[in-house]
Protein backbone atom coordinates (compact mmCIF):
# COMPACT_ATOMS: atom_id res chain seq x y z
CA UNK A 1 0.00 0.00 0.00
CA UNK A 2 0.86 3.44 -0.68
CA UNK A 3 1.45 6.28 1.39
CA UNK A 4 2.26 10.16 0.77
CA UNK A 5 4.55 11.22 3.75
CA UNK A 6 7.57 14.02 4.34
CA UNK A 7 10.88 12.72 5.59
CA UNK A 8 14.36 13.80 6.92
CA UNK A 9 17.30 11.67 5.60
CA UNK A 10 19.74 10.89 8.50
CA UNK A 11 22.19 8.64 6.37
CA UNK A 12 22.50 6.17 3.13
CA UNK A 13 24.78 2.95 3.24
CA UNK A 14 25.59 1.16 0.06
CA UNK A 15 24.02 -2.03 0.39
CA UNK A 16 25.24 -3.70 -2.59
CA UNK A 17 25.56 -3.26 -6.55
CA UNK A 18 22.11 -1.93 -6.99
CA UNK A 19 20.72 -0.80 -4.02
CA UNK A 20 21.59 1.83 -1.07
CA UNK A 21 19.45 1.58 2.22
CA UNK A 22 18.96 5.36 3.32
CA UNK A 23 17.37 6.05 7.01
CA UNK A 24 14.63 8.54 7.09
CA UNK A 25 12.87 10.20 9.62
CA UNK A 26 9.45 10.70 8.41
CA UNK A 27 6.33 12.53 9.75
CA UNK A 28 4.34 9.66 9.59
CA UNK A 29 6.11 6.56 10.69
CA UNK A 30 9.02 7.52 12.39
CA UNK A 31 12.69 6.15 11.65
CA UNK A 32 12.30 4.48 8.30
CA UNK A 33 14.68 2.05 5.85
CA UNK A 34 13.97 2.93 2.90
CA UNK A 35 15.86 0.77 -0.05
CA UNK A 36 17.40 3.20 -2.57
CA UNK A 37 17.85 2.05 -6.24
CA UNK A 38 21.73 3.16 -7.33
CA UNK A 39 21.49 4.34 -10.74
CA UNK A 40 23.32 6.68 -13.24
CA UNK A 41 20.40 6.56 -15.89
CA UNK A 42 19.21 9.57 -16.81
CA UNK A 43 15.75 8.11 -17.03
CA UNK A 44 16.00 7.06 -13.24
CA UNK A 45 13.24 7.28 -11.40
CA UNK A 46 14.74 7.64 -8.28
CA UNK A 47 17.85 10.13 -7.95
CA UNK A 48 20.18 9.15 -5.47
CA UNK A 49 21.84 12.86 -4.91
CA UNK A 50 18.80 13.79 -3.05
CA UNK A 51 19.51 10.98 0.22
CA UNK A 52 22.48 13.61 1.07
CA UNK A 53 22.30 13.89 5.23
CA UNK A 54 19.67 16.34 6.69
CA UNK A 55 18.16 16.94 3.46
CA UNK A 56 14.34 17.43 3.27
CA UNK A 57 12.32 15.29 1.03
CA UNK A 58 8.74 14.42 -0.15
CA UNK A 59 8.15 10.83 -0.65
CA UNK A 60 5.59 8.29 -1.90
CA UNK A 61 6.14 4.64 -0.12
CA UNK A 62 5.22 1.11 0.06
CA UNK A 63 4.94 0.88 3.22
CA UNK A 64 3.85 -2.45 5.35
CA UNK A 65 4.03 -2.32 9.33
CA UNK A 66 6.33 -5.48 10.19
CA UNK A 67 8.44 -4.94 7.26
CA UNK A 68 12.02 -3.55 8.13
CA UNK A 69 13.07 -2.38 4.57
CA UNK A 70 10.18 -0.68 2.38
CA UNK A 71 10.25 0.73 -0.94
CA UNK A 72 10.13 3.84 -2.34
CA UNK A 73 7.83 4.83 -5.66
CA UNK A 74 8.35 8.72 -5.72
CA UNK A 75 11.05 11.20 -4.11
CA UNK A 76 11.21 15.13 -4.67
CA UNK A 77 13.54 17.33 -2.58
CA UNK A 78 11.27 19.85 -0.27
CA UNK A 79 14.01 22.44 -0.66
CA UNK A 80 17.60 22.71 -1.66
CA UNK A 81 20.95 22.65 0.88
CA UNK A 82 23.04 25.08 -0.63
CA UNK A 83 24.93 27.08 1.89
CA UNK A 84 24.61 23.95 3.52
CA UNK A 85 26.71 22.27 0.80
CA UNK A 86 28.63 24.95 0.82
CA UNK A 87 29.59 26.28 4.04
CA UNK A 88 32.47 24.02 5.92
CA UNK A 89 30.88 25.00 9.42
CA UNK A 90 27.35 24.00 8.38
CA UNK A 91 28.47 20.95 6.71
CA UNK A 92 30.35 19.92 9.86
CA UNK A 93 27.28 20.71 12.14
CA UNK A 94 25.51 18.64 9.80
CA UNK A 95 27.42 14.82 9.42
CA UNK A 96 27.04 15.77 13.85
CA UNK A 97 23.36 16.02 13.91
CA UNK A 98 22.59 13.46 10.99
CA UNK A 99 24.56 10.86 13.31
CA UNK A 100 23.45 11.95 16.34
CA UNK A 101 19.55 12.09 15.12
CA UNK A 102 20.75 8.15 13.95
CA UNK A 103 21.80 7.41 17.09
CA UNK A 104 18.91 9.31 19.45
CA UNK A 105 16.09 8.66 17.35
CA UNK A 106 14.04 5.48 18.31
CA UNK A 107 10.18 4.68 18.86
CA UNK A 108 8.09 7.40 19.60
CA UNK A 109 4.41 8.51 19.46
CA UNK A 110 5.31 12.18 18.32
CA UNK A 111 6.57 11.53 14.73
CA UNK A 112 5.00 14.93 13.51
CA UNK A 113 6.20 17.11 16.09
CA UNK A 114 9.57 16.04 16.46
CA UNK A 115 9.60 16.30 12.55
CA UNK A 116 8.43 19.63 12.62
CA UNK A 117 11.21 20.59 14.95
CA UNK A 118 13.57 19.00 12.57
CA UNK A 119 12.75 20.10 9.57
CA UNK A 120 12.38 23.75 10.86
CA UNK A 121 15.70 23.39 12.42
CA UNK A 122 17.50 22.78 8.95
CA UNK A 123 15.46 25.60 7.62
CA UNK A 124 16.86 27.61 9.90
CA UNK A 125 20.51 26.28 9.27
CA UNK A 126 20.71 26.85 5.62
CA UNK A 127 19.49 30.34 5.53
CA UNK A 128 21.44 31.60 8.75
CA UNK A 129 25.02 33.43 7.64
CA UNK A 130 26.55 33.97 10.72
CA UNK A 131 26.66 32.74 14.18
CA UNK A 132 26.58 29.01 13.86
CA UNK A 133 28.89 27.93 16.78
CA UNK A 134 26.16 26.99 19.35
CA UNK A 135 23.81 25.83 16.97
CA UNK A 136 24.10 22.38 17.64
CA UNK A 137 24.18 22.72 21.67
CA UNK A 138 20.39 24.50 20.91
CA UNK A 139 19.45 21.77 18.47
CA UNK A 140 20.74 18.95 20.92
CA UNK A 141 19.16 20.71 24.06
CA UNK A 142 15.37 21.54 22.46
CA UNK A 143 15.46 18.05 20.66
CA UNK A 144 15.48 16.43 24.57
CA UNK A 145 12.00 18.18 25.24
CA UNK A 146 10.70 16.42 22.22
CA UNK A 147 11.59 13.19 22.60
CA UNK A 148 10.32 13.73 26.61
CA UNK A 149 13.70 13.70 28.22
CA UNK A 150 14.22 17.14 29.07
CA UNK A 151 15.75 17.92 32.24
CA UNK A 152 14.05 19.80 34.81
CA UNK A 153 15.70 23.28 35.07
CA UNK A 154 12.82 25.40 36.93
CA UNK A 155 14.36 24.91 40.35
CA UNK A 156 17.91 25.81 40.49
CA UNK A 157 19.30 26.76 43.85
CA UNK A 158 22.49 28.42 44.23
CA UNK A 159 24.85 26.34 45.36
CA UNK A 160 23.22 22.63 44.08
CA UNK A 161 24.67 20.03 42.05
CA UNK A 162 22.82 18.73 38.84
CA UNK A 163 22.19 15.16 38.58
CA UNK A 164 22.69 13.91 35.31
CA UNK A 165 21.39 10.43 35.56
CA UNK A 166 17.80 11.98 37.57
CA UNK A 167 17.79 15.40 35.28
CA UNK A 168 17.23 17.17 38.73
CA UNK A 169 19.03 19.76 40.65
CA UNK A 170 20.65 18.05 44.02
CA UNK A 171 21.49 19.98 47.25
CA UNK A 172 24.06 17.08 47.82
CA UNK A 173 26.47 15.73 45.46
CA UNK A 174 25.13 12.38 44.08
CA UNK A 175 26.95 8.87 45.04
CA UNK A 176 27.30 8.74 40.91
CA UNK A 177 29.71 10.14 39.11
CA UNK A 178 27.39 11.48 36.59
CA UNK A 179 27.08 14.85 37.43
CA UNK A 180 27.71 18.70 36.89
CA UNK A 181 30.28 20.74 39.59
CA UNK A 182 28.90 23.63 41.22
CA UNK A 183 30.34 26.20 38.62
CA UNK A 184 28.88 24.15 35.58
CA UNK A 185 25.40 23.70 37.05
CA UNK A 186 25.67 27.47 37.68
CA UNK A 187 26.19 27.92 34.21
CA UNK A 188 23.31 25.51 33.36
CA UNK A 189 21.08 27.79 34.63
CA UNK A 190 21.90 30.97 32.34
CA UNK A 191 21.96 27.86 29.24
CA UNK A 192 18.59 27.58 29.38
CA UNK A 193 17.62 30.62 27.96
CA UNK A 194 19.37 30.02 24.40
CA UNK A 195 17.64 29.68 21.56
CA UNK A 196 18.27 29.51 17.48
CA UNK A 197 17.17 34.04 17.96
CA UNK A 198 19.91 34.42 20.30
CA UNK A 199 22.69 31.98 20.62
CA UNK A 200 24.71 34.02 19.24
CA UNK A 201 24.85 36.19 21.57
CA UNK A 202 26.87 33.26 24.13
CA UNK A 203 29.97 33.81 24.07
CA UNK A 204 31.09 30.16 24.54
CA UNK A 205 35.48 29.60 24.29
CA UNK A 206 36.08 27.02 22.06
CA UNK A 207 36.31 24.98 25.32
CA UNK A 208 33.46 25.48 27.19
CA UNK A 209 30.98 24.62 23.94
CA UNK A 210 33.01 20.96 24.15
CA UNK A 211 32.68 20.83 27.68
CA UNK A 212 28.78 21.26 27.57
CA UNK A 213 28.56 18.74 24.39
CA UNK A 214 30.50 16.22 26.53
CA UNK A 215 27.81 16.60 29.41
CA UNK A 216 24.85 16.59 26.80
CA UNK A 217 25.94 13.47 25.30
CA UNK A 218 26.44 12.27 28.39
CA UNK A 219 22.74 12.86 29.62
CA UNK A 220 21.67 11.43 26.17
CA UNK A 221 23.72 8.63 26.98
CA UNK A 222 21.93 8.35 30.51
CA UNK A 223 18.38 8.49 28.95
CA UNK A 224 18.47 6.68 25.41
CA UNK A 225 18.60 3.04 25.34
CA UNK A 226 22.06 1.76 23.40
CA UNK A 227 23.41 5.30 22.69
CA UNK A 228 27.00 4.73 21.26
CA UNK A 229 29.95 7.56 20.90
CA UNK A 230 29.24 9.80 17.99
CA UNK A 231 32.12 9.29 15.32
CA UNK A 232 32.02 12.66 13.67
CA UNK A 233 31.93 14.58 17.11
CA UNK A 234 36.44 15.48 16.50
CA UNK A 235 35.06 17.65 13.87
CA UNK A 236 32.79 19.98 15.75
CA UNK A 237 35.65 20.40 18.31
CA UNK A 238 36.97 23.01 16.44
CA UNK A 239 34.15 25.23 15.87
CA UNK A 240 34.78 28.34 17.55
Amino acid sequence: MFHKTQGVVLSATKYNDRFSIAQVFTSDFGRTAYLVPISKSKKRKINQALFFPLSVINMEVEHFPLRDIHRLKDVQRQFPLYSINLDVVKLSITFFLSEFLTRVLQETNENRVIFSFIRDSIITLEEKEKGLANFHLVFMFKLAQFLGIAPNLDNHISGSFFDLLNGVYSMSKPLHNHCLNLQQTAYLDLFKRINYHNMHLYKLSQSDRNTIIKYMLDYYRAHVYDFPEIKSLEVLRELH
